[in-house]
């Protein structure tokens, strides 16, 4: 049995991992900002005999991330998902953008991993696992333009967290990079390739098969290397 803390656990694709754990018998820290509003993860608490908690967290906040993290014991923690998010400002970001949700999309999605990482580090041992969940708009190869304070997020997430993965190497933590797909959830819309479970299942392969050599580096959902 592993014990894994998974933020953005009450819907898409957090609530997918976090229900995919509980069936194997992990035991699962759920990490969100609302959880009054997370009727879904509340359910699965309940049917779980105990192996699931929900814990209040919000990415975007230092003394949340602290509390919502002490709230979850200190029991170490074997796989760490960074999975919270937004979707970035909406509209022509080159003729007028909208600086305030700006600031928000990288305080939630670039300081936001890095804040819960450091919450949990001390949880963290050799063999521990981090994994982000990033997107095919960082690499540098994704052929089309719109989408600018989110792609830029992303890929100062990864940028970061490879900067992380050398940094941690020495103590044995593994950190990884993953495009989730193009999921259908509420971001990704009904017409999108593959449903949360599928993309889901994929995470939890990659996270389960990663070492310590390939620490830092970017994959897709399936294991296949993303180009950067």
């Amino acid at each position: 049995m592993a014990t894994v803390a998974i933020t953005g656990a009450g819907r898409g694709i957090g609530l997918e991992i976090t229900r995919q754990h509980v069936e194997a018998g992990d035991r699962v820290l759920a990490l969100v900002r609302n959880p009054e509003g997370a009727s879904a993860l509340a359910d699965l608490a309940a049917a779980s005999g105990g192996k699931l908690t929900v814990h209040q967290m919000d990415v975007g906040d230092t003394a949340s991330v602290n509390a919502g993290a002490a709230d979850s014991g200190s029991d170490a923690v074997d796989v760490l998902y960074n999975v919270a998010g937004v979707a970035g400002p909406e509209g022509a970001e080159l003729e007028s953008a909208d600086w305030d949700a700006w600031d928000d999309t990288f305080r939630i999605m670039v300081q936001g991993p890095l804040r819960v990482l450091q919450a949990f580090l001390p949880r963290l041992g050799a063999g521990s696992k981090v994994i982000n969940i990033s997107s095919q708009l960082a690499a540098s190869t994704w052929p089309y333009g719109g989408y600018y304070a989110y792609a830029g997020a992303k890929a100062a997430l990864n940028r970061t967290m490879r900067s992380v993965a050398i940094d941690l190497k020495d103590k044995g933590v593994i950190v990884g990079l993953v495009h989730p797909g193009w999921v259908q959830t509420e971001m990704g819309g009904d017409g999108a390739d593959i449903t949360p479970t599928e993309s889901a299942a994929g995470i939890r392969k990659v996270a389960a098969d990663w070492t310590l050599e390939t620490s830092g580096d970017f994959l897709k959902w399936n294991g296949e290397p993303h180009a950067w």
